[in-house]
């Protein structure tokens, strides 16, 4: 550990150096997140990105009492290293380790906790407001990435914060463009100029000089508004309430130090929100990560003097990957079907289908409650909509679900991937929620494909019908099930019994269908791989009940309103009365961790699923032959 860094345990320390010795701490911090992420895996270009503004808004704000409230939060590694948690991000996205996102619990510092985008201004005016209410002396500053300006949620609290008091700042964190050198300098200057007391006293002068002359005061207001916007994209800020500030080189701490003091002063002065847009490279100081900040986005662990290096052996087919393929053939059958996602192409699969399929594909950004309605627009004229997005995400455009799809019945798809536990982007990213959520309702059905084969088919089913279906899928691979390459679907709402077995039938929805199988091995039990969460296939349904002991239900997602209810809700209308175990992920947040492990905590793996299995139906398996011990 070099010098400056390991005297840093908090902001405090930072502040405590002088100017010229931010430049050597910030290549310090840059080296060890390098060799820190290569070791853990998590997300390396945002970060890299943000090292320089990270150093630059603590030594100038009096954190933790000047609040930061980081954007998404997956560019905050410079900043948990900073305050207090260096000697911890060996445990990075590890069970019982720090979190790879902001987390309220984890650090006094991490003042909210994000990982979904476009809430910080939100958020950060919220905590200017309180500051204001309550008579604290303190500033609220908002960092929020261009991408993430691209949610409707961001300018909701753009145009609320613009007519309220309070000290807040924005930090636009723009890393889809650079500035070259001479551009820079000027920049430099005219940011500082801007920021400065001087400027913001000449305006203000100017306009009392001016006042009781209105159409001077009117002309000069337009060539201040104009001159600005020649060279700076001031003017959309600025009429939002903003004083709108840069663009500045986010890397150059010579230029940031010294605005960020200036807009702390504006702030202190009673002067309006501020608006700081700064310019940063993704994987900025990281050759490899420079030149592919996509690769690098959240690699696994990696040599850094090698880089990514592809696997040795043909990696087994990921649901993703499957989801992929099947829109590309699908969309090559049926000249109507279009590809929607909210930013996330990559994430998605949808790379291929752009490439292919560039007319019929969109990206509307992190605007997951657009996405929703500008499917259902374009389902409202007769094509097919597919819509490809994340099970938590899709929780951000519930309403649209809702009003906007399933009461208008609108034949749409929706490809939700990251079904269930997702690993180490823990409890935020995880999708426990769909089933519940969805089969609520009216008019929309929910598959629930147990491998990577009927994840392809029950695509093609849904796809066919006339009406809303979700198909939901995990992160990662499956059983490695071959897969077919026709498009033809499985049958709508109908399930199938996969083991024949005697007293306890497990009625498994989604891929815990092979944990299941093999449990059932060791208690000799029937096992039924359910498909569809709703409609529930009620003749296989009434067979299981009729022919055996108990009921046991098994589903990767949250018991409360989930398939086990769905099974419950069922054999309540249907007057049939057994004994039911319903498991699920209990009612907590899962934390981050390995998939396998956090599935073996929760009993959801083969073992668990037998032993409560076991233990709720001891006396009804007794004297079963051939029950065995699940290894």
């Amino acid at each position: 550990m070099t010098s400056l860094l390991s005297s840093i345990e908090s902001p405090a320390d930072l502040r405590r150096l002088s100017r010229q010795q931010l430049h050597p701490l910030a290549d310090e911090l840059r080296s060890f997140l390098l060799e820190s992420v290569s070791r853990t895996g998590g997300h390396l270009s945002s970060n890299l990105g943000t090292v320089e503004l990270t150093v630059a808004l603590h030594y100038v704000f009096n954190t933790p009492e000047d609040r930061l409230v980081w954007d998404v939060g997956h560019q905050t590694y410079p900043h948990k290293i900073l305050t207090g948690r260096r000697d911890q991000m060996h445990t990075l996205r590890q069970f019982g380790g720090i979190s790879g996102f902001p987390r309220r619990s984890e650090s006094a510092f991490d003042t909210f906790g994000t990982a979904h985008s476009s809430t910080s201004i939100s958020a950060a005016l919220g905590m200017a407001q309180a500051a204001r209410i309550q008579g604290e002396d303190r500033n609220a500053v908002a960092i929020i990435g261009d991408g993430a300006m691209t949610a409707g949620m961001a300018f909701e609290a753009l145009n609320n914060a613009g007519v309220a008091e309070g000290r807040l700042l924005v930090v636009l964190n723009d890393n889809d463009m650079s500035i070259s050198p001479p551009v820079g300098a000027l920049n430099r200057y005219l940011a500082q100029l801007m920021s400065g007391q001087f400027y913001a006293a000449a305006k203000s002068v100017g306009k009392q000089v001016l006042k009781n002359a209105p159409p001077l005061f009117e002309l000069a207001k337009r060539l201040e508004e104009h001159a600005k916007g020649m060279v700076v994209p001031a003017t959309l800020f600025e009429k939002f309430g903003f004083n709108y500030i840069g663009p500045i080189d986010g890397h150059d701490l010579d230029s940031l130090v010294p605005t960020l003091e200036n807009i702390r002063q504006l702030l202190a002065a009673g002067s309006g929100p501020q608006f700081l847009h700064v310019v940063t490279r993704k994987g900025q100081g990281y050759k490899l990560a420079e030149a592919d900040p996509i690769a690098y986005h959240g690699p696994g662990k990696f040599d850094p003097a090698v880089g990514i290096k592809p696997p040795v052996s043909a990696p087994k087919t990921t649901f993703t990957q499957v989801f992929g393929k099947w829109l590309c053939d699908m969309a090559a059958a049926d000249p109507k079907l279009v590809g929607i996602t909210p930013a996330m192409r990559e994430g998605s699969g949808m790379v291929e289908f752009e490439r292919r399929f560039p007319d019929r594909y969109f990206d509307v950004g992190i605007a997951e409650q657009h996405a929703v309605t500008f499917a259902a627009g374009l389902a409202c004229e007769g094509l097919k909509p597919v819509v490809a997005i994340y099970s938590t995400f899709l929780q951000r455009g519930y309403d649209q679900l809702i009003h906007d799809v399933a009461l208008q019945n609108l034949p749409m798809v929706f490809a939700l991937d990251r079904a269930g536990l997702v690993g180490a982007d823990g409890a935020t990213h995880a999708g426990a929620y769909d089933i519940a959520y969805v089969r609520c309702i009216p008019n929309m059905s929910m598959a629930c494909p147990a491998d990577e084969a009927e994840c392809r088919q029950l695509l093609s089913t849904a796809h066919a019908q006339n009406h809303p279906v979700a198909v939901r899928y995990p992160r990662g691979a499956g059983a490695g099930v071959a897969i077919p390459d026709s498009l033809e679907g499985l049958p709508f709402g109908k399930g199938e019994v996969r083991r024949q077995g005697r007293g306890v039938a497990i009625l498994a929805f989604g891929t815990l269908l092979y944990p299941a199988l093999k449990a059932a091995e060791a208690l000799d039990a029937t096992v039924a791989n359910m498909r569809w969460a709703k409609p529930l296939d009620l003749d296989l349904l009434r067979e299981l009940a009729r022919t055996h002991k108990a009921l046991v239900t098994v589903e990767e997602g949250c018991l409360q309103g989930g398939a086990g209810s769905a099974v419950l809700e069922a054999l309540q209308s249907e007057g049939l009365v057994l004994p039911v175990l319903s498991l699920g992920l209990p009612d907590q947040f899962i934390e981050h961790g390995d998939p396998a492990y956090l599935l073996s905590t929760v009993g959801l793996d083969a073992a668990g699923i037998a032993q409560s299995v076991r233990a709720r139906f001891a006396q009804m398996l007794e004297g079963q032959p051939g029950l065995k011990v699940v290894a």
